[in-house]
Order: structure tokens, then sequence, then C-alpha cells
């Protein structure tokens, strides 16, 4: 058994000893939206209680802008437990979130845009 960096217990074999739906108090509704591209990152403020390693280990992560999936990959936790775990943060004031901006989308009809995927999938083959 070895002990992570970050504070979680994880087993070679078996993965992390803690189950997911324990780390979030068995909640999976994240009180905040989030998308799995949204970037958080630590606005300095620690929450006035103390929350658990996990929130410890999410603020560290967020020292820089992050993706919601990176969190997640990172603390291998199931993308749902880790928004529950960011938006604890975002109520706290101890993270900001930024979604990704929508991206201008192209016709599905725009002959251009069929073009470009014909001829790369013809490259392709």
């Amino acid at each position: 058994m070895a002990h992570s960096e970050g504070g979680a217990w994880l087993d070679d074999e078996a993965g992390r000893l803690v189950r997911p739906y324990t780390v979030s108090n068995g909640r999976t509704q994240p009180s905040a939206h989030f998308d799995l591209l949204t970037l958080v990152m630590a606005t300095g403020v620690r929450p006035q209680t103390y929350l658990g390693p996990d929130y410890d280990q999410v603020l560290a992560l967020c020292d820089a802008p992050v993706s919601v999936a990176e969190v997640a990959a990172h603390l291998r936790l199931p993308a749902v437990i880790t928004k529950v775990l960011l938006s604890d943060l975002v109520t706290h004031q101890a993270l900001a979130l930024r979604s990704p901006r929508p991206v201008e989308a192209a016709s599905p009809t725009d002959r251009n845009l069929l073009e470009a995927v014909l001829h790369g999938l013809r490259k392709r083959l």
C-alpha cells in the first residue's frame, strides 16, 4: 500500500481505498454548473472550516487555471464527484470558475466544411 503525495490512500491492486461517494458525503449533484472544459483556479481565499484532505488536494492543483477534467484525472475520481468538490470550494469562494467560450459553429450543411471533412477522410483512407 502506498501513500501518495496528495493524501489519498492507494492500494497498488485495488486502487483508491476511500470510495468516491464517501469523498462527497454521498452527494452526486454539484451546486454549481461545470462543464468538463470549465477552467477553475484558486482565489487565495481559504475556507473558514476544514473540509478535508481531498479539498486541500484540489486547491493545490488549482494554483493555475486547470480544467475540471484534469482535476478529476489527477484526483482519480469520477467527474461528477470532482464537480461536487469543486462546487463546495466555489461556495466557500476558494475557487473561481470560467466556462469555456462557445465556439461559433458552422452550419452542418456548409459546403466548405463538408468538403474539408471529405478531403480529410480521403487522406486517411
